[in-house]
């Protein structure tokens, strides 16, 4: 069985997940854990603990339990206690944290009872600071902060050097392809870009390394951006070894929902530039990947898993 190692976090990498786990692959999502806001910005705060947002969601996303379960980790307490905002999922996960000694441990743990397609592992044990400079020259500390802030990104990078988890080095080192998911360039994807470590590793593998890119933009990270942009973003962040290929969307968006995301959220389309992506030698997997749920563009996760599986299996 091949296996796929994925780096991410957020939406983007759960979504993928749903997709990815219906199929024969050995699975391993390797998650950033420098979100620091709502209930996961709270427990790190009184716990010093790694963030466990994304990694509850990943958790989630590669369940094979009932949807009860799904429903139980994201239920988010509305009260006026010290509950409030805070997620059942994430409590768990602090709760075994601390009974286990470490967060992979807990993780594992909690995958048990999930029944989990794969393997998850948190970038670092640490409790990492995100920051994020701006093109005018600030410095913004906290991913929560960064993403809210109203300014464009030049950079992150950690405040502190993490120390990476052996085990998500020895999963770089064994996989047959390294993906890096869709989600917040900045954010989600970069944040396991930005410690020697992993990029080492990275240098060491010839196996592929598989970008999948954004259908939309994002303000103040992406603004204005074609696919071979975020490619070159993220090649800023990696070492010798540069993206190889890149999964990308050719199908249209409605005008209305153009005009819903443009003027709402200031997000447009991303434009598939084959020519410039070409020049950079890297391959090109197109497909129509557009969805539309709870009125929001997504990524069709089905046709996604089928493009990767097809390309590591040829």
């Amino acid at each position: 069985m091949k296996k796929v190692v994925i780096l991410g976090g957020g939406t983007g990498m759960s979504t993928l997940l749903t997709g990815l786990k219906k199929l024969p692959v050995e699975i391993t999502a390797i998650v950033s854990v420098c979100d620091d806001g709502k209930s996961t910005g709270r427990l790190r705060k009184e716990f010093g603990i790694p963030a466990m947002g994304d990694i509850r969601k990943v958790l989630i996303s590669l369940s094979e339990t009932e949807p009860l379960v799904e429903k139980l980790l994201n239920y988010r307490f509305n009260t006026t206690s010290d509950l409030d905002g805070h997620t059942i999922g994430n409590l768990l996960l602090t709760a075994l944290k601390n009974i286990t000694g470490t967060m992979s441990e807990g993780i594992e743990s909690l995958g048990k009872i999930l029944n989990l397609k794969g393997k998850v592992l948190p970038l670092t044990e640490d409790d990492v600071t995100l920051v994020g400079k701006m093109k005018d020259g600030t410095i913004i500390e906290g991913e929560h902060n960064i993403t809210e802030c109203d300014k464009t990104i030049e950079q992150v990078y950690y405040k502190e050097e993490p120390l990476i988890n052996k085990k998500v080095l020895k999963k770089i080192e064994e996989a047959d392809l390294l993906i890096l998911s869709m989600g917040s360039i900045y954010t989600s994807i970069i944040p396991n870009l930005i410690c020697r470590d992993v990029i080492k590793q990275l240098d060491k593998t010839n196996k592929k390394i598989m970008y999948i890119c954004n259908m939309v933009t994002q303000p103040g990270e992406t603004d204005n951006f074609k696919t071979s942009d975020h490619i070159k973003i993220i090649n800023q962040y990696l070492g010798k070894h540069k993206i190889d290929v890149v999964l990308a969307n050719s199908g249209i968006i409605s005008k209305e929902m153009v005009k819903k995301y443009s003027s709402l959220e200031q997000k447009d389309p991303v434009i598939l530039d084959k020519e410039e992506i070409e020049n950079m030698n890297v391959e090109i997997i197109e497909n129509n990947y557009v969805t539309i749920k709870d009125e929001l563009i997504r990524h069709n996760v089905d046709k996604l898993a089928l493009d990767i599986y097809s390309y590591i299996v040829r």
